[in-house]
Formats: structure tokens, sequence, C-alpha cells
């Protein structure tokens, strides 16, 4: 596929994931939810900002952080130095982590915390988990009992932890696995897992992003332990009114800069490995290094606009509406639908969700259609935006949904395949796309608020909910799937008798 091809399908992708939401938001307001008018075409402005931002991103991404991990992954099974293997593992995990857009937004929406703080704890977490994921690869350790013994410290944890820590570290988990960490992870692991010659090597590769998960909401809850003093409940930011249009392009090249410098920062770190690693051991030929920097260039361009666009226009505009639909009386009900709306068609626009569903239809050999797949992903999406709204309205602990759930999807590791649960638990980060943090938990942040709530314990959970459906989704496909093998096995061929007469053609 040419440049401009691949472009234009990057942008047709981001389009389908941004207007839906538009479309939903524009008739809400122009309907029954008042809404400033400049403060609708601010939102306007960042939708185009979002859609240009996100296709120049995964363009970015995949043309550039694809290539790195794979080249990083051969020269690191190469060497067969498991140390080396193990730190630099440790290392870009950090480096590509701290870059990811999805958890730079959430990151600037906990209140209390410090935003470098929490990108730098997050960013442990994934680097020390990567490094078990590479041990697990290397020693073919199942990866049900992993799961089922770091879940099982992880609710300990979390029963000890202080409530306003708890959604904001499930959400961490949740936000960590997007466009720039999981086509870098999955390559890494390919890459490492080629090391190996046995039949099980190919499947073992997936799992790094069901892993890497769950460092993130380790290292936060540890965070609650040593930080200094525990979040307040927090507002959600809203932005002050707008006079005129002149007074929204200067907010948006005021916020611009601010951004640039942040991106270039959280680039860094991976260019400089990239460029270590090129002197040192790739020794990449011209053409394919000045492509990868190319990529890392158009990479900067799109995420500066998705964040500018996200934070001025995007996360304005959801607070607001979050708190004017709270501020209904009895029709706040609505926001429980409305966000089941928005969950059904922010899944039905991830391009990653259609590659999942591919690709279950295909280690399913069909059993497990890949419409099934779509419809129950999108039925589990969208009720986990119910149920977060359900939260915001009720003050109800997440931890009385989230521990039954992952007891669910623990307890379905055990009867499923095991590439199934990789899957599974893989397609957690898939779920929780990049609209989910920059739209949904404003929305739920302003009301929240509006309803008088705890944002840290009421509002932050919807993207752990969201992520968390589709590892329960994805194994009741599996075990649809075992279902239908062992009934297609108990079926008895039918044996003719040495004496029937078999007639070959039709009468």
């Amino acid at each position: 596929m040419t440049s401009k091809k691949l472009f234009f399908e990057k942008f047709k992708e981001a389009a389908a994931s941004v207007l839906p939401i538009v479309v939903i938001v524009a008739v809400m307001c122009l309907s029954f939810v008042p809404m400033q008018a400049d403060l609708m075409l601010s939102f306007i402005i960042g939708s185009v900002m979002l859609i240009v931002g996100m296709g120049l991103f995964t363009l970015g991404s995949e043309v550039s952080m694809t290539p790195i991990g794979t080249h990083m992954g051969a020269k690191l099974t190469k060497s067969r130095n498991l140390t080396l293997i193990l730190v630099v593992s440790f290392l870009l995990g950090i480096a590509v982590t701290v870059s990811e857009p999805d958890l730079t937004v959430l990151a600037d929406n906990v209140p209390a915390i410090d935003t470098m703080a929490l990108i730098v704890t997050v960013g442990v977490g994934v680097g020390i988990f990567l490094m078990l994921s590479m041990v697990r690869i290397l020693f073919k350790i199942p990866l049900k009992w992993l799961l089922i013994g770091c879940y099982g410290l992880v609710f300990v944890l979390a029963f000890l932890t202080h409530p306003d820590y708890l959604s904001v570290a499930f959400d961490s988990g949740g936000v960590t696995t997007g466009p720039m960490t999981v086509p870098f992870i999955m390559a890494l692991g390919v890459g490492v897992a080629s090391i190996r010659s046995d039949a099980n090597a190919q499947e073992d590769s997936f799992g790094l992003v069901a892993l890497c998960s769950i460092g993130p909401i380790l290292a936060v809850l540890i965070l609650s332990f040593v930080y200094p003093g525990a979040p307040a409940g927090g507002e959600a930011e809203v932005a002050a009114q707008i006079m005129d249009t002149v007074a929204i392009g200067r907010s948006y090249l005021h916020t611009l800069p601010h951004e640039v410098v942040n991106v270039v920062m959280a680039l860094l770190p991976i260019v400089v490995f990239f460029l270590i690693f090129q002197a040192v051991a790739l020794h990449l030929r011209r053409m394919p290094f000045m492509k990868i920097i190319m990529g890392l260039g158009v990479t900067l361009v799109g995420l500066v606009l998705f964040l500018t666009g996200a934070n001025v226009g995007f996360q304005a505009l959801g607070v607001q509406l979050g708190m004017k639909l709270a501020g209904m009386g009895p029709w706040r009900f609505l926001l429980i639908p409305i966000a089941m709306l928005m969950g059904w068609y922010i899944i039905n626009a991830e391009p990653a969700v259609h590659v999942l569903n591919k690709q279950v239809e295909e280690l399913s050999a069909g059993a497990i259609s890949e419409n099934a797949m779509h419809y129950a992903l999108a039925i589990a999406v969208a009720a986990a935006n119910g149920l977060a709204m359900l939260r915001v309205l009720t003050g109800v602990s997440i931890l009385w949904i989230i521990v039954p759930g992952y007891l669910v999807a623990l307890a379905l590791t055990l009867v499923v395949p095991p590439t199934f649960t990789a899957i599974a638990f893989d397609s957690g980060g898939v779920a929780s796309g990049p609209l989910t943090a920059t739209f949904m938990l404003p929305f739920a942040m302003g009301a929240c608020q509006q309803m008088g709530g705890n944002i840290m314990t009421d509002a932050f959970g919807l993207v752990a909910l969201v992520a968390m459906m589709p590892l329960i989704t994805v194994q009741i496909m599996g075990l649809i799937y075992v279902l239908k093998t062992r009934k297609a096995e108990a079926v008895p061929e039918f044996a003719y008798a040495d004496d029937d007469v078999i007639e070959l053609w039709e009468v």
C-alpha cells in the first residue's frame, strides 16, 4: 500500500471513530441539552484536530513503532543474553508507555496526584511486567497461572489501599494498552518468541499486552501507600466561557506549544533508544532508517494535534454535557442509555476491534463468526459504559463490579483454550480506545460533579470497566467454540453395511 493510500485509510478510520460521537453530541445539544455556542464551536474544531491527529498518529506509529519493536526484538533474541533482554525490556516498557496519549489524558484529569509522578509510576509498572512477559515466553510459563496469581495480588492490595486510588489504578491498566504501546509490545513479543522452535512459541507470543495491563494497576496501588497524602475528591476542570472566535483561536494557539513540549519529551526516550540501537547493533540501511525517522516525525505531529484537540475541545464539552444531563432532575437517568449508545458506536468504529474479530474467526475455524464477535463486543462495551454511569448516579464502589467481573474472567481461563485467554486479556486495550479517555471519562466526571459525588471514586473506573468486558466476552466466545467442537466430535459417523448399495448420483 502506498503512503498516500495508507494515510487516507488511517484518516478514514479516525473519522469513523470520532464522527459518530460528534453526531450524537450535536443531536443532543440541538434538541434537549442547551449548550453554549462558543463551546460547541470549540468542540467542532477539536473534532477536526482529533480526526487529523489520530490519522497521522496511527500512520506514524505503524511506520515507526512496529518496525522498531520488530528489529529490537530480533536483535535481543539473537544475543541470547537473558540479562540484556530483561534490562532492555524494562527500559523500553517505560519509554513507550510515557508516550502513550491515553495515559497523558488520564493523568492530566487526575486531581491532586502529580501528572509526571503518575505517568512514571505507570511506566515502571509496564516495564516490570514486560520483563515478566519475556520470562514467560522464554521459560514457557502458562499465561493463566500468571494472570490468576497477579490478579490475586491486585485484589489483596485493592482491599487495603485508599478508596480514592482504586478507580485510577484500574483505569491506568486500560489506558496504557493504546495505539503506541500495543504495536510495539506485540512486535517485541513475536521477535523474542522466535528464539523458541517448539509448536507453542507462536501461541505464547500472545498475552504480553495482558500482563503489561496488570503492571500499572499494581504500581498505582503501591503508589497509594507511599504518595504523600490521599488525593482529594477533586472537581472536573471546566473551561472558562469563551466570548468570541478570536478567543477560541487563542485558546488553541496557547495550548499548542505546551503540547509540543510534552510530546517531544514523551517521544525523546524512544528516539534515543532507537538511535543507540541503530549505532550499536541494528545498522539499518539508509532508506529503512529514514522511513522510521519520518514515521516518528509524523507520530509527533499527530500526537500534538490529538492532545490539543482533546484538551481544548473535547474534554471541556464532555464535562459540560455530563453536568447538564446530571442536572435534569428525574431525567438524569438518561445518562445511562446515552453512555451506552456512545459506547456502542465507539467500539464499532475501533479499527483494532475488526482485526480482533477476524483473528477469532480464523482461530475458531469459522465456529465463531466475525459478526458474532462484533456484536458481542459492542454489547459488552455498551454495558460497561452503562455500568459506569450507574456508578456515577449511585456511588457504588467499583470493587462490587470489578471483583466479580475478574473472578468470572479468571475462572473462564481454566476451561477455554489458552490462545482465547491470551487474546481476551490482550483485547482489553483494544476496547478502551482514545475516545474513552478523551470524552467518556470527562463526561462521567462532569456528571459526578453535578451529582455532588467523589470524582476519584465514582467517575474514574470507566476505562477499567470498558477494558474488563472483553476479557469475559472473548472467553465466552472461546467456550462456545469448545462446546461446538465437542458436539461435532460427538456426532457418530454413519456406518454402511457390507451389502448396502451406495448411489453416487442424483436421481
